[in-house]
This record gives structure tokens, sequence and C-alpha cells, in this order.
């Protein structure tokens, strides 16, 4: 049995440390931690951070905060921070006990406690109630940490002998106890008791744990089983949130629409009870969705749900390879129409570096999902995860990876590594120019120029290097003039017998109506030649009854919404007056008027 010396109840504090991706992100995780062990709450503290605080703003909150026992959440994106705090927490604070938990350190814990000298224990799994004991064995009411399922921890061999079956390594003992049964969701208690201290915050909510299939490069295909949470408990939770009208819950379910009925109740609820504020993030499985459920969500007030479609790969191979089952042709019907329908933001993913996935592979894969025009489309690189099946894998299918966080994939057998280069530059020309949403009318023209969208964004990756512009900064309307840049390039490079003229002046009045669509051009750019006379747009303004600071009046020459669907001039003068107290809530563009020059 293993015994440390414990403050007196009332004064030990525990601390609970989030470093989250980013600042506005709530931390599910530390929340739900405490609010199990809600019966000792006054022993227990939350600290969040994001990765954009330095070592030292971390280690200085941690410092101040004078604990005994300092618990740290731990992801691939925080581990490396959270690696460097604690060496230098265990410098200027010797007495600090040191614990992690979360899915980064669930896997391998016997040698990650062995490598890592600072770190006293690790919570295994699912931690709830796991800590739960845990603060009540450093709080003192109960002496024995030995019964405490679900954790490897480390002691001095030179406290008492080590047992035969415990690991020794440089004085210190490693222990572990067997492994947490999965308690029931509905014993735990609501995340969020503080909602003002959430406000205008992104929150993470789960209504289930666990995910019916076995994606091999996923965590989630080591426990099979799902679990759902009471549904009276969600729709008093989902209440909590609707009442204090936050911006965005983020449901972290791991396939949210694997079982219909439970999505189509919340569904239900949520539609029922909308507040016209709060957005509802889901991760689905666009193959799943029935006519009924399309039905309820193609009711939906515009901007009350976005969906996360999980697409990955298109080759029938690869998905067989990595054990995942999709029926694309459906998910793309299933897409298809709810874009139509104009109520729901989407984002499809893919991951590149899969096995069997090779650079044409891939290719052929963007260019299918790219084809059902998502709202946006996320390029993830394949991850080797310590605990997922692929891990496994890597020698057959050749993957090399990074043997640090986040563990990104180097190669494969049929990816090398300057391939893998090249779609990185892909992924931010795709952020840049096809997820921002700013340039949708320009990429839209553009697309017709190119054997393939892919084949466009590589291009524009390669004129970014090229030009030297690549590792620059650039403002938004610099982004503008880039493209610009590479669009007078590429004409003039075709040998196609063109009105290269018509089209470059076509593809300016395209790039302005891009950038109005955003904001009103406080500087109209060079390229487009003067604005429109005051005394006329002061007459339209007057006519409409529209206030001056919330529109933008503009005059072209050409169609531009034909021009960039048919990817040719179509010339037609014209007026257009944008209205930004009306917003489009799926892609955030002002409301456009258009007016016949010859009236003003």
């Amino acid at each position: 049995m293993y015994i440390i010396y414990k403050k007196e109840a009332d004064k030990m504090k525990i601390l609970l440390v989030a470093v989250d991706a980013k600042y506005i992100h709530s931390n599910l995780a530390v929340q739900s931690l405490r609010a199990y062990a809600g019966k000792y709450k006054d022993n227990i503290e939350i600290l969040q951070f994001s990765i954009n605080h330095t070592e030292e703003e971390i280690l200085r909150g941690i410092y101040m905060q004078e604990a005994d026992v300092v618990s740290f959440s731990c992801y691939i994106w925080n581990i490396s921070i959270i690696l460097d705090v604690i060496d230098s927490l265990k410098k200027v604070q010797p007495g600090v006990k040191i614990w992690f938990g979360g899915p980064e350190v669930s896997y391998n814990y016997e040698e990650f406690i062995t490598e890592t000298k600072n770190l006293d224990g690790i919570v295994v799994g699912e931690g709830e109630r796991t800590f739960y004991e845990l603060v009540e064995y450093y709080l003192g009411i109960h002496n024995d940490i030995d019964n405490i399922k679900g954790i490897c921890y480390r002691h001095s061999a030179r406290q008492e002998k080590a047992q035969d079956n415990d690991k020794e390594n440089n004085n210190d003992i490693i222990f572990v106890t067997p492994p947490r049964d999965f308690i029931s969701l509905d014993d735990i208690p609501f995340a969020y008791e503080d909602m003002e201290s959430h406000k205008n915050k992104i929150i993470y909510y789960e209504s289930s744990r666990g995910c019916p299939y076995s994606c091999s490069y996923c965590l989630s295909s080591a426990y099979l089983v799902v679990r759902f949470r009471n549904m009276d408990l969600v729709k008093k939770e989902l209440s909590e949130f609707l009442n204090h009208k936050v911006p965005q819950v983020k449901f972290v379910d791991r396939t949210f629409n694997c079982n219909k009925g439970h999505a189509m109740e919340i569904w239900n609820f949520i539609k029922e009870n909308d507040n016209g504020i709060t957005n509802f993030h889901f991760e689905i499985t666009g193959d799943l969705l029935s006519e009924e459920e399309l039905q309820l969500l193609e009711s939906l007030r515009p901007g009350l749900v976005q969906l996360e479609i999980g697409v990955q790969t298109t080759n029938p191979q690869t998905m067989q390879a990595i054990n995942r089952r999709v029926d694309f042709i459906k998910l793309s019907e299933n897409v298809k129409r709810i874009k139509k329908a104009h109520n729901i933001h989407q984002h499809l993913d893919l991951i590149a570096g899969l096995p069997l996935e090779g650079f044409d592979s891939f290719e052929k894969s963007f260019n299918d999902v790219y084809h059902l025009r998502p709202d946006q489309l996320q390029l993830g690189f394949l991850k080797v995860l310590r605990g997922a099946i692929v891990e496994d894998e890597c020698k057959e299918y050749g993957i090399v990876y990074n043997n640090k966080p986040p563990y990104e994939v180097l190669s494969t057998n049929e990816l090398t590594y300057n391939e893998i280069i090249k779609l990185k530059g892909i992924c931010n020309m795709v952020d840049i120019y096809y997820n921002s949403g700013q340039f949708a009318h320009s990429i839209r023209y553009l697309e017709h120029f190119y054997n393939g969208p892919m084949n466009l964004y590589l291009s524009l990756y390669n004129y970014y290097v090229n030009k030297g512009l690549y590792t620059l900064a650039h403002s938004r309307m610099r982004r503008f003039e880039i493209l610009l840049e590479f669009f007078i390039k590429m004409i003039n490079n075709r040998d196609v017998d063109n009105d290269r003229a018509n089209e470059i002046r076509v593809f300016k009045e395209i790039l302005l109506f891009d950038s109005c669509l955003r904001e009103a051009l406080k500087n109209r750019p060079d390229y487009v030649g003067a604005p429109m006379e005051h005394s006329r747009f002061r007459k339209i303004r007057d006519e409409l009854k529209l206030s001056r600071y919330k529109i933008h009046i503009e005059e072209f020459n050409y169609d531009i919404i034909a021009s960039s669907e048919l990817g040719r001039p179509i010339e037609k003068e014209h007026i257009i007056v944008f209205d930004y107290s009306k917003r489009d809530p799926i892609t955030n563009s002002a409301s456009i008027r258009i007016l016949p020059n010859d009236d003003y």
C-alpha cells in the first residue's frame, strides 16, 4: 500500500488544468471531472489555457494556485507543452503531485510514466469515477490507492519492497491497477454548473460515448459499445444552453446519428426550442441519413445546425484497409439534398496518407468530395495514434510517421514525403481560397481553366512557392491581388486563342464582387478603376431608403454570377447593392439587389 503525507482536508487543493486548442473552446473533460467530484468541489479548482499561451504563462498560472495536486487533460495537440511545463513545475514546487489523463496517455501508460520522471500517476481511460476516488485519497478519506481501479502510478522503491509483478526502474516502482468498468453516463452531473463563466465560448457536450465502427486510424475503435445519456437529462441540459443563448454547442458524440431515434429526438427538441441564436454542431455519418431525418433537417432554421461528415476517402481498397464502410453514392445524394435546402452548413473531411492511397488516388477522392460543394472541405493528414489499430499496421503499409505529437504521416508505400509537402500546400490554398468563403465566385470561374479542382489548388500552391509568397503573411486584400496576378499569368501562358483582355476584365469584376460580399471596401482596388460617382450612390440609397452605413453600391459591366458559373465573360451593365444588415446565415455574405444601370 502506497501512502503519502496529506494536508488537512480543508486545506488540500487539487487543480485541474486544461490546455485547449483555442481560448474560445470550453474543456468538457475537466468540467466533467469536477462535476462528478462535486461533493469535494471546494477543494477542486479549474485552470484553462490555450496552446497560444507561452510555457512561462502556464507555469506562472499553475504556480500561483499553490495546489497540492495538479492534473492535466492530455491530447496530441497539448502534450508537448504540458511535458515542458511539468519539468519546470517540479523545480519550483518539488512537493506537488502531478497526474495525467486523457487519450494521449491512456494506451501506453506504463511506457509513458516510466519515461516521464516528473509524473506521479496516470488516470487510464474514462476518468470521472477514478478522479473522484483519487480526490478522496488525497483528502485522506481513504488511504488505499491500490484499490483505485484504472490508474498507473509510481513511488520510490526505497519506500517498500517491490512486488514480483511490479516494474522497477531507477529506484521507482510502477504500479498498474485493474481497469475500471464503464460508468453510466446518467451518473455524471451536468458539466457546466456556472454557465456565466462560459459566456461567449464554444460549449462542448456529449450525449453518448463510443462508436459502432472500427476505423483503424481512430481511437474510438477500441470501444465498439455505444452508451447514451438519458434523454430527459439531455433535454434539460440543452435547455440551459438555449436559455443562456450560447453561440455554439458542439456535440462530441463520435457518430451522432448511429441511433436514428436518439438523433431525431434531439434534432426535434432543438427545433422546437430554437432561440434564434444558438448553433448546434454534430459529427454524423452521411450515408446513414434516412428520408425522415432528411425531411427534419430540411425544416430547421437556417444556421441552427451544422454537420461535419467524415468521408476520409472514396477509394474502395483504402476503405477496406481501414475497416470503413461508406456508401459514397448515398452520402453524395444526402449532401446534395441538404445543400439544396440551403439551411445547414456542411463540413466534409478527407484524410491524406491512408493505406493504399497514393497521390493520384487522393486526387480522385479530393475531386469527388469537392464536386459536392461542401461549405468547408477539411484536408487532414493521418495521425498514427497510440492505441489505434493502424499503429500495428505501419510496417504492412509502409507508413512512416513523426515520433513526436501529433504523430503525423511522413510517407507511405504509395505516398512520398515530396507528395505530402504538395498536399500540405494544397490544404493551405483550400483553407485560404475555398474554406474562407471569401473567393467563392473567383474560384468558381478559375475552376473552368483546370483539369480537376485539385489541380487548380496545386497550381496556386506552386505559384505561391515560385513567387516567394508561400511563407509570407498576407492581408485579405493582398490575397485578391495575388489571385489576379495568378490569373493573368495563367491566361497569358495559354495557347488557346481567346480574348485575354476581356477575360481579365471580367475576372477583375468577379474579384470586386467577392470582395464586396463580405464587407464594404474602404479603398477600391486600383485594378477595377474609379468608384461610382457619389451623387449616383446617394440617389440609389435615398430611393431605396437604405442606411449608408449598412450598404455598399458598385456598378458592373458583366453578369458576375453567370460568368462564374459558365467560365466565360457575359456582358451585362448593372448596379449591385450589397446589404450588410441582411447576411446569408450559411455563407455570411451580404444580400444583394441588382438594379438596371439605365435607371441611374
